[in-house]
């Protein structure tokens, strides 16, 4: 049987690993062991952070909201609890939006969730 080379293969494989690793700083970058031990980091970290990402974002939509509340003198729950009842389904984000762009748009959804 013939002896199999892998001089290629894993030359590819290097070369994959060290252009993913472009731009880490000092020998993560062109040393293939820190560059591969930095990059499997860095996905886990990435894999994470697209969760928190969206969780971050909520946040901010719900403090938004929140304050936009309190200066019409109404809380959150009662604001959304409100929204509940009347059968509007609008998510957070597009509220935090309307907050922002259109404030008369948002008084009018005050009014009737207040209602």
């Amino acid at each position: 049987m013939a002896k199999v080379k892998l001089a290629v293969k894993r030359h590819k494989r290097k070369k994959k690993i060290l252009k993913q690793a472009k731009g880490f700083w000092g020998d993560r970058s062109k040393q293939y062991q820190q560059a591969r031990r930095t990059l499997v980091r860095a996905w886990v970290f990435s894999y994470r952070d697209r969760k928190v990402r969206k969780r971050n974002f909520r946040q901010l939509w719900i403090a938004r909201i929140n304050a936009a509340c309190r200066n019409a003198g109404i809380s959150y729950n009662r604001f959304m609890e409100g929204l509940k009842k009347a059968k509007i389904e609008l998510n957070r984000k597009v509220l935090a939006e309307l907050t922002i762009k259109d404030p008369q748009g948002f008084n009018k959804l005050m009014e009737i969730s207040k209602g």
